[in-house]
């Protein structure tokens, strides 16, 4: 008897059962990262001080073990991991759901759905696209008014402040993005893994917390409670 390829052993995964088990856990590792980063920033309630050793902290995790900042690059190396598995996984599915059928529909009847499920494509771009800015403002500082790496309290400030306020807008909006994907996401998730109850409740509960706590900081800046 021949031994499976590689191939062969990889075919679960490529059935669309396999893609949306890949799809669930990978969203579940980035719940699990956005709990801890939220978590993380609240620590900017408790001061400056608080904030930047946390901030450096992150930095020195595993040392002498691992070089400095080792940890932060294998934790966005494998954040890259979960986002491509993720992404991969939903256009495949999204191929295949359109290739099972070809020809629109002449007349639908509407389809009772929450607006994250008719705009889950788009929210995942939206998402995407705010990452990258994030990205580019509080980690690198290339969009940051400050960008001084060893002054992340300050940076936060400075990029929350009153007269940059569109940037508080598009945060808020993007945030609220993130939410409405997760809303179904999550639930999606929870039904894929086995919990048929409270699928929806759970998925509620873990996106507004979610968007409560991150956007508690920006407007925390804006109105003066945070300087």
């Amino acid at each position: 008897m021949a031994l499976p390829t590689l191939a062969d052993r990889a075919a679960p995964l490529r059935s669309s059962v396999g893609l949306k088990i890949i799809m669930a856990v990978t969203g579940v590792l980035l719940v699990l990262f956005l709990v801890a980063h939220m978590v993380g920033n609240l620590k900017i309630f408790f001061g400056a001080s608080s904030f930047d050793h946390y901030a450096h902290w992150l930095r020195t995790i595993g040392v002498p073990v691992l070089p400095a900042s080792a940890f932060l690059w294998i934790q966005r190396a494998g954040l890259l991991v979960a986002i491509g598995g993720h992404i991969w996984s939903a256009g495949v599915l999204t191929v295949r759901a359109r290739k099972a059928r070809p020809v629109r529909y002449a007349h639908r009847q509407p389809v009772q759905g929450s607006y994250a499920a008719r705009t889950m494509r788009w929210g995942g771009v939206i998402v995407g696209l705010f990452v990258v800015y994030h990205v580019l403002d509080l980690t690198t500082g290339t969009l940051n008014p400050i960008g001084d790496p060893s002054r992340p309290y300050a940076n936060v400030v400075a990029d929350f402040a009153p007269q940059r306020w569109p940037v508080t807008l598009l945060y808020t909006l993007a945030v609220v993005a993130v939410g409405s994907h997760l809303a179904h996401g999550i639930a999606s998730a929870v039904r894929t893994l086995g919990g048929r109850r409270s699928a929806r409740g759970i998925a509620g509960t873990v996106s507004v917390l979610l968007c409560a706590g991150f956007l508690s900081v920006p407007f925390a800046v804006l109105t003066g409670l945070v300087t």
